[in-house]
């Protein structure tokens, strides 16, 4: 069967080639499009892979099997539902969440225990570092009560103000 002259083997190549290569420049140059807040359902990765396994299945089946060619696109529009369905639920969503779950806020810290690393002066900044499951953190700390605090000492953070801890000695 033909369509507009060209043989359905040739369009579904064709679709093939151009998916792919546009699949490949949207990985390169993803951070460009990442500021673009689309729905879910307009995410370009579902819609570049649908196209590549779409174009791919297609091309296989019309030049490995002498189906119709009605019968060869609803097979290969099922196949590539099934698998961007099964890509979106079991790569891209746990991803996102995982991604978002390893950022911290500075509010994040308030009513955490941290050790001082470099001595906190009175009216100066030092260091305080905060340990977790997923890491460390080191922050850039000053005194909440505007004391001296020695290196080694074991600190409660009170509040978060630019990027700067404030702290006071934390009694076990």
């Amino acid at each position: 069967m033909e369509l507009f002259g060209v043989p359905l083997e040739t369009i579904y190549l064709y679709g093939l080639i151009i998916s792919g290569v546009l699949t490949f420049l949207f990985i390169l140059f993803n951070d460009i499009f990442s500021g673009l807040e689309l729905p879910d359902q307009f995410n370009p990765t579902l819609i570049f892979s649908f196209l590549t396994v779409f174009f791919a299945s297609g091309f296989l089946f019309k030049s490995v099997t002498g189906l119709n060619s009605g019968v060869i696109a609803a097979i290969s529009l099922l196949i590539s539902l099934s698998t961007v369905t099964l890509l979106n639920v079991f790569v891209l969503i746990p991803i996102s969440s995982a991604e978002e779950s390893l950022a911290f806020h500075d509010n994040d810290l308030r009513g955490r225990v941290g050790r001082v690393l470099t001595s906190i002066p009175v009216d100066g900044f030092g260091e305080v570092l905060i340990e977790s499951i997923s890491g460390s953190i080191a922050k850039t700390a000053a005194s909440f009560k505007n004391e001296g605090i020695a290196s080694d000492t074991k600190v409660l953070i009170i509040e978060v103000k630019n990027g700067v801890v404030y702290v006071m000695p934390h009694q076990n």
